[in-house]
């Protein structure tokens, strides 16, 4: 094969110096045998988050496509009966307060008048049951208080993590409930691809569980592979997610990629692609 390369009349060991071809020595090495299938990609992270309170939509701060912070507020709902809510909250926690307060000192002097044989232990039971009431009462509009800030916390939608908004279920000024979708989105700092695998390499690749997915003409390494147990009922196809490393370029949740599942070696005689002509 050398000498089909060389000119004629050249020989290729005595030659090879004067025409200025470098030689090299053939070798087999181990090459990785892959299966190569269709795969989707996926964002490991992707939500919809959905109304937690009642209310009208009042502000919308993102739309599809846009890039959103963690933390950040996507949309708030017009919080009137849930500040009002709160406000009266607030009022039954102090009026606890102040009856709380009233039941100590009574169940006290009573206390201490029954220490001196003044009254009947009726009365002290019956001072002691006011305060314990009282005091319940007290535990109850702090709970209520709580359950009142978080509502008026849920007027105000926020990102779970940073990412990418995909989808708006609402517009402006629309009545929303508990459990209505909001927004949908998925983050883009962790991409996974899924593909659907043949029976018939199930087991060499659950044995070998190594994989890769071609991107531009690059070779991605997979960083791990999750297999489900059970095939599809209408394809007898497992499932499989590739894991990918953070970072990988040209990737979106979506697009359609070719993997490459190892499914065993091979030993080959490999020559550099320069070398061919």
């Amino acid at each position: 094969a050398m000498a089909a390369l060389l000119p004629w009349g050249v020989a290729p060991a005595e030659d090879a110096a004067a025409t200025g071809l470098v030689t090299f020595r053939v070798e087999s090495a181990p090459v990785p045998e892959e299966r190569l299938l269709d795969g989707t990609v996926e964002a490991v992270n992707q939500a919809t988050v959905s109304a937690q309170t009642a209310g009208r939509v009042a502000e919308i701060n993102f739309d599809v496509n846009d890039r959103v912070p963690a933390g950040a507020v996507i949309l708030r709902i017009r919080s009137t009966e849930q500040a009002a809510g709160l406000t009266q909250a607030q009022a039954a926690l102090n009026e606890a307060k102040a009856r709380e307060a009233e039941a100590q000192v009574r169940y006290q002097r009573i206390n201490d008048m029954y220490q001196r044989r003044v009254v009947a232990k009726a009365t002290l039971d019956e001072a002691s049951a006011a305060r314990d009431a009282a005091v319940a009462r007290l535990i109850a509009a702090r709970a209520g208080l709580d359950a009142a800030r978080e509502g008026v916390a849920y007027t105000e939608v926020r990102a779970p993590y940073s990412g990418v908004v995909t989808q708006k279920f609402v517009q402006l000024g629309e009545l929303v409930t508990p459990g209505t979708p909001l927004m949908a989105g998925a983050s883009l700092d962790a991409l996974r691809v899924v593909s659907e695998v043949p029976q018939s390499v199930i087991e060499q690749v659950r044995k070998v569980q190594k994989a890769v997915v071609y991107v531009d003409g690059k070779r991605v390494e997979s960083t791990g592979l999750t297999l489900f147990p059970s095939a599809q009922p209408q394809t007898n196809t497992f499932r499989v997610r590739i894991e990918l490393p953070k970072g990988v370029q040209g990737l979106a949740p979506g697009m359609f990629v070719k993997v490459g599942l190892v499914t065993g070696a091979a030993d080959l005689l490999l020559v550099p692609r320069a070398a061919v002509v």
